[in-house]
C-alpha cells in the first residue's frame, strides 16, 4: 500500500523527499506501524546525540568567531603578500588562505564558511571572462 503511494506520488512529479515524507505520514496515520512509536521517537533521538553531527554546527560557528574577530582578513592579508604579486593572484590567495586557516580550525566547513564570505564578493568583482573555442 505505502510503496504504491510513493510510486504513485514519484510519477506525478513530486520531489522523492516529498514522496517519502508523504507515504510516512500516511504510514503513521493509519497506524501500519511494524515498530511501536517509542522505537521511532528513540531512534530519532539517538541519532541526534552523534558527535559527528554535533561538530557540523560547531566549526562553523568556529569559522564565524574568526570571521568576526578579523583573523580571516588577517590571514588573507599575510596569503596576498606572499603570493598575491603573482599572475591570477587572487586564486593563488585563495588556496594559500584556505591552507592557513585548515592549519588553525582543522576543519573545511570552517574555513569554506568564513573565506566564502570574504572571497565570493572579491571574485565576483574581478570576473575573467573567458570566451570558449565553439564545438
Amino acid at each position: 500500500m505505502i510503496f504504491i503511494l510513493l510510486l504513485a506520488l514519484v510519477l506525478l512529479g513530486v520531489p522523492f523527499a516529498f514522496a517519502i515524507l508523504g507515504s510516512l505520514t500516511v504510514l503513521m496515520s493509519t497506524g501500519d506501524l511494524p515498530l511501536p512509536y517509542s522505537h521511532c521517537v528513540a531512534a530519532v533521538f539517538g541519532g541526534m546525540e552523534s558527535f559527528p553531527l554535533l561538530a557540523i554546527p560547531l566549526f562553523i560557528l568556529a569559522g564565524e568567531l574568526m570571521n568576526e574577530a578579523g583573523i580571516t582578513h588577517r590571514i588573507i592579508n599575510l596569503a596576498s603578500a606572499i603570493v598575491g604579486r603573482l599572475k591570477a593572484g587572487l586564486a593563488h590567495v585563495n588556496i594559500w588562505a584556505s591552507v592557513i586557516f585548515a592549519g588553525l580550525s582543522g576543519s573545511a566547513i570552517a574555513d569554506t564558511s568564513a573565506l566564502g564570505r570574504v572571497f565570493i564578493p572579491s571574485m565576483e568583482k574581478r570576473v575573467i571572462r573567458v570566451i570558449l573555442p565553439p564545438r
